[in-house]
């Protein structure tokens, strides 16, 4: 198979260059910092005003020379301010400029060079003002003194550099956030060991408390409905009581208003009071099939705690998934920098005297004089980069089939990952004689088996998911340029496209998920696997959504208890909170204090993810393996059950003996 990347890789490692993106250039195109620059790191505009005026701080930054001045590459940026004075104007440009240190000119203007005619070609800057450096450029300092250039204001100017600088304040607080962070990582990293012991505790608790924590959670819900209920009748009766009906209100855009009518409250009672009624029908119709839910959670806690190297595995996914987020990144980036830099010229005003026969953005070499120095401002700046050729033509078609493999290499990983484990999970199933028949080292023997057999058909799957998702994109980007000029016939059919799509992806992602899990447990290829998976689902579908909900149920519940402790604990120890812990364990002082609590929250539901993302696949394959059994097996010596004696005796089933052997199961 042809790795996803392998045509957009090969043009971009020929024809791209980041070193456009990470380095500055100057007026001639030479980057600044590497090669003949490479100790003079930083880019000096020599009227940086100008790139103000024309579009924003900001801007200059994120496009580069993309500036109507010339830049230069310097050691260091200016530190005192200096503006060429007029008896310096007759002097040479050595005696100004290189014999005071002010290495400011461009290369190759020489020192016998009158110092007004350099400035007439904008060979040198005629002021200097003290700078920063910030993204490899000489930025002026806010409260630097402005010179007087037409059309700039000591108040523009202080506006402009200070809304990049000052108001950002990028520098100062990423210190802060540094800071803080120095002080704190080993307190997070112990909350983050509290969400990991949380985590698995919870799972291999599940083998004695998995029965009584759902029926208390169930009853929960019924307590919260009934007090649903309650609180809707006693709304209901005081406006019933007071007159307050829909008809006194009419029509209103004003949602919180129809809170003060009855008809509000008596839809809220009647909805509530249905489901109240539809959850006990299946606590009393469904509770043989809720018993064997709970048996199929105890027995994933079991294998869970038989396999403990499978709770680590999402880390290997994780660090999968970073591969190949980092080669796209890199593959996009040398594609969007491939093709040589063009350069035109450009006049401030060509309605000037001078500039009517100047063709402006015509293409130029930087390293030129003007062709027309009658013209006031004429220069060569930089446009962009090459679009000719038949590969730069092509960049756009491998931008996007980049992000097609983006797309497909990630369904590949994480499809990678369900299918190990549930190889793994299906080994503990299909085992005898538990733990004796389990294999040695079962994920390791399901990742080999996994890579060497099923690649095809995991890919196959990925690109299906894959394409679904590519659709998705494209229509809500289609929406997104289009929101502004469609009508509400064409807004709700997109809302329905999208609507289909979303479904249509989450159908997808089930079934390529039982999918995968057939594939492990016998081997055959993508189509027949998902085939038998769905009609297997479809035979005992009252089963597949009783264990779904009671799943889903339990794992919110375990994020819950998670992420709530280790956040309010965070929340208790990063504020203060906690007193007489003695010094050595006591809370420091943090600009944000928020900053940690965020990150310990934001990691425990990492970690419970992660970790409980494996326990649902674990029981997702013993589900299926749990259906195969009872469909080919019949308890007979030649056909034994598979299940553990929990099942067997909820379903009142019993394996045979075979004559003379007492084993049991």
């Amino acid at each position: 198979m042809t790795p996803p990347f392998e045509a957009p890789s090969r043009t971009a490692w020929v024809y791209g260059d980041p070193q456009q993106v990470l380095y500055p250039r100057n007026s001639t195109g030479a980057y600044c910092g590497i090669g003949e620059n490479k100790d003079k790191p930083y880019l000096l505009y020599f009227n940086i005003f100008s790139c103000v005026l024309t579009t924003n701080i900001i801007g200059i930054t994120q496009n580069g020379p993309e500036c109507p001045t010339p830049q230069v590459c310097v050691s260091s940026c200016p530190e005192f301010p200096w503006t060429v004075e007029t008896a310096q104007l007759s002097q040479t440009v050595g005696q100004v400029f290189y014999a005071a240190n002010r290495n400011f000119c461009l290369p190759g203007v020489p020192g016998d060079m009158q110092v007004l005619q350099s400035l007439r070609q904008e060979l040198c800057p005629s002021f200097l003002l003290p700078s920063t450096p910030a993204l490899g450029r000489c930025f002026p300092w806010s409260n630097s003194t402005v010179p007087e250039l037409p059309g700039i204001s000591n108040t523009s100017i202080a506006q402009g550099i200070s809304g990049f600088l000052d108001s950002l304040n990028a520098r100062d607080i990423s210190v802060r956030i540094f800071e803080d962070f120095a002080q704190s990582w080993y307190w997070i990293l112990i909350a983050l060991g509290v969400a990991l012991v949380l985590s698995l505790l919870f799972i291999l608790l599940l083998r004695l408390v998995a029965g009584p924590l759902v029926f208390v959670l169930i009853i929960g819900v019924l307590g919260v409905l009934a007090y649903g209920i309650y609180h809707s009748w006693e709304e209901y009766r005081i406006l019933r009581d007071k007159g307050a009906s829909i008809s006194q209100l009419g029509f209103t855009t004003n949602l919180s208003a129809y809170s003060s009518v009855q008809e509000t409250w008596l839809a809220a009672l009647i909805v509530l009071a249905v489901l109240e009624g539809i959850l006990l029908l299946m606590l009393i119709f469904l509770r043989q099939r809720i018993r064997i839910a709970i048996a199929l959670l105890e027995e994933a806690s079991r294998a869970v705690g038989q396999m403990m190297s499978t709770m680590f595995y999402p880390l290997f996914t994780f660090v999968l998934l970073l591969v190949c987020i980092a080669y796209w990144a890199m593959t996009a980036l040398y594609l969007a920098t491939s093709g040589q830099p063009q350069y035109v010229f450009w006049a401030p005003n060509v309605s000037l005297s001078g500039c009517e026969k100047v063709l402006t953005n015509t293409s130029c070499n930087p390293m030129d004089q003007p062709v027309n120095s009658s013209c006031p401002g004429l220069m060569c700046v930089f446009q962009g980069y090459l679009s000719t050729g038949l590969v730069q033509r092509s960049l756009f078609n491998l931008q996007i089939y980049g992000v097609l493999g983006l797309f497909w290499t990630i369904n590949w990983v994480l499809a990678l990952g369900q299918c190990v484990l549930a190889g793994a999970f299906a080994s503990f199933y299909w085992a005898f004689h538990k733990p004796r028949d389990i294999p040695t080292f079962p994920l390791s023997s399901a990742f080999i088996r996994t890579l060497r057999y099923h690649t095809g058909s995991l890919a196959f799957g990925a690109l299906i998911l894959t394409l679904v998702q590519i659709a998705r994109v494209i229509l809500e980007y289609i929406d997104h340029k289009l929101r502004g000029t469609q009508n509400p016939m064409a807004r709700c059919i997109m809302c329905c496209f999208k609507c289909c799509l979303w479904c249509l992806e989450k159908f997808i992602k089930f079934l390529n998920r039982n999918a995968y899990i057939m594939i492990a447990i016998y081997g055959k290829n993508f189509c027949v696997s998902a085939k038998n998976a769905f009609m297997l689902l479809m035979r005992n579908i009252v089963r597949v959504v009783v264990l779904d909900k009671v799943t889903d149920l339990l794992l919110f519940f375990g994020k819950l208890l998670v992420v709530g402790g280790v956040g309010v604990l965070s929340f208790f120890f990063f504020t203060g909170r906690i007193q007489g812990l003695g010094k050595d364990i006591e809370s420091p002082q943090f600009n944000y204090y928020w900053l940690p609590i965020m990150t310990s929250i934001l990691g425990a539901y990492v970690i419970a993810s992660g970790f409980f993302s494996v326990f649902g696949m674990c029981v997702d394959t013993l589900f299926l393996c749990f259906l195969e059994d009872l469909e080919r097996n019949d308890g007979s010596v030649d056909r034994p059950y598979y299940m553990s004696k929990a099942l067997l005796k909820i379903l009142g089933k019993k394996n045979e003996m075979p004559p003379g052997d007492k084993r049991k199961k």
